[in-house]
């Protein structure tokens, strides 16, 4: 492969290339992962407690960080300043919390045995983990897996999405700034080939990917095939209920809010709105009026709602999934152009009549698209939001929140649901998701035991 490959990041406001980053060569590449397999040697000696000290010292170089890596967020993929440093605020959470409950989750445990002898249970790391991360989160996503593999005693390798490179980099020097061994987290600027031989390295244990269900049948067979343990989190076109009982107020302003936050290019951002036939049409009046009014612009400002779409590619793609669903029988209730000017904007758009076997209904939109269908009654909408390949988040607005968690509980067919309320990822409750969506967990205590040996000890 070529040295002089490169990588450019291009800010998708203006269009204008930011940077370019050259890929390493394999020696390069090979040389990376005998490092941090080194380092993790040195680690996993570390006691849970120490390593809690230096996850939290993580956390507060994130935020000395913070206003540094928020803009360069930004200027990579377009979300929002405003977002950007909420970001940053839930990745420092993350490491407190995982600093905080990671020693009791991870203490050796002791059992009565039925033959009357005492066994034990720990959890022990199991060495280099690989992480395939997208550029919707930049610092998000890399910290979510990647905290959680620390504290599991293991060393950790990162392929960035190529259009986040920078935030991938310079995430990669707030690590080394705390007492972690060199090269126990490293980020590997690589090209599809390469990454395939990370995850076949014989030093190299686990393997995590968010990103589409393709990429994730690809990235899970090859695991699979080399027996490594791995945890896909995937897309969805999560849907929101909207019960004949719903604050018809509180569910538009939290539908507009889960469709445009981020740009709209969340993977548990609400994407499909079921609304019961009784309270449709007030819904669908107040909805589609709240959207048109939504400040499409300049992520740097602060009165800006909505930011471009991360790459002009993406852009296109989900303007052509709006116009199929069109051409298949939806309509548009407002957005729906592509803007002139500089920059990959996409309008807040609302497309009704929304039908199986139109993209709007069957796929996931990655922006600010939302799909509008009706249902008869409180158990059709419940059945709507079921039929679909996906399975990551939902929600239901209800007055009667008792009723509603009993349905999210019993009948919603998803890893996360939310009550009355638009959400994204909190670091005490488990993240992921059945079907097309991914399986694993992570935060919660759950990410902490996705890669490490759950190891009995006993004596017959």
């Amino acid at each position: 492969m070529s040295k002089e490959k490169t990588i450019a990041t291009i800010n998708p406001t203006n269009g204008k290339i930011l940077n370019r980053y050259k890929y390493i060569t394999d020696k390069v590449l090979q040389d990376a992962i005998t490092k941090c397999h080194k380092a993790f040697m040195i680690w996993r000696e570390v006691s849970p407690e120490n390593r809690a000290k230096v996850i939290k010292a993580i956390g507060k170089e994130l935020m000395k960080s913070k206003e540094e890596l928020s803009q360069l967020m930004t200027d990579e993929m377009g979300k929002t300043l405003e977002h950007s440093r909420q970001e940053i605020d839930l990745c420092a959470a993350i490491c407190n919390y995982t600093a905080k409950i990671g020693p009791k989750e991870l203490k050796t445990e002791e059992r009565d045995m039925l033959n009357g002898n005492k066994g034990r249970v720990s959890y022990a790391p199991i060495g280099v983990v690989y992480g395939i991360q997208p550029w919707n989160y930049p610092s998000y996503q890399v910290v979510r897996y990647s905290i959680a593999s620390l504290m599991g005693g293991n060393g950790v390798l990162l392929k960035h999405a190529s259009n986040v490179t920078g935030s991938g980099k310079l995430l990669e020097q707030i690590y080394q700034r705390t007492d972690i061994p060199d090269g126990l987290f490293t980020i590997l600027i690589i090209n599809h080939d390469q990454s395939d031989s990370v995850i076949t390295n014989k030093l190299v244990r686990g393997v995590t990917l968010t990103g589409s269900p393709e990429a994730g049948k690809k990235i899970g067979q090859k695991a699979t095939a080399a027996l490594k343990k791995s945890v896909l989190e995937l897309g969805s076109n999560d849907a929101y209920l909207v019960f004949e009982d719903a604050d018809i107020d509180l569910a538009v302003k939290a539908s507009v809010t889960g469709r445009i936050y981020n740009n709209g290019e969340t993977c548990i951002a609400a994407k499909r709105f079921i609304v019961v036939e009784k309270v449709y049409d007030e819904f669908r009046e107040k909805f589609v009026k709240a959207m048109s009014k939504v400040k499409t612009g300049n992520p740097n400002i602060k009165s800006t709602q909505l930011g471009p779409i991360a790459r002009e590619d993406l852009r296109d793609e989900l303007h052509e999934q709006v116009l199929a669903s069109v051409k298949k029988g939806a309509k548009i209730a407002c957005g729906g152009k592509i803007p002139n000017g500089e920059g990959f904007f996409y309008p807040a758009t609302v497309l009704e009549n929304v039908k199986p076997g139109q993209p709007a209904y069957e796929d996931e939109f990655f922006g600010p698209v939302a799909s509008l269908i009706k249902a008869k009654n409180n158990k059709d909408a419940m059945r709507i939001a079921n039929d679909s390949r996906y399975g990551l988040g939902g929600g239901i607005f209800s007055k009667n929140e008792a009723a509603a968690f009993e349905i999210a509980e019993k009948y919603f067919d998803t890893g996360m649901v939310f009550i009355n309320s638009f959400g994204l990822a909190d670091p005490a409750m488990p993240f992921g998701g059945v079907k097309e969506s991914g399986y694993g967990r992570e935060h919660g205590g759950f990410g902490l035991k996705e890669f490490v040996n759950v190891k009995s000890v006993m004596k017959r």
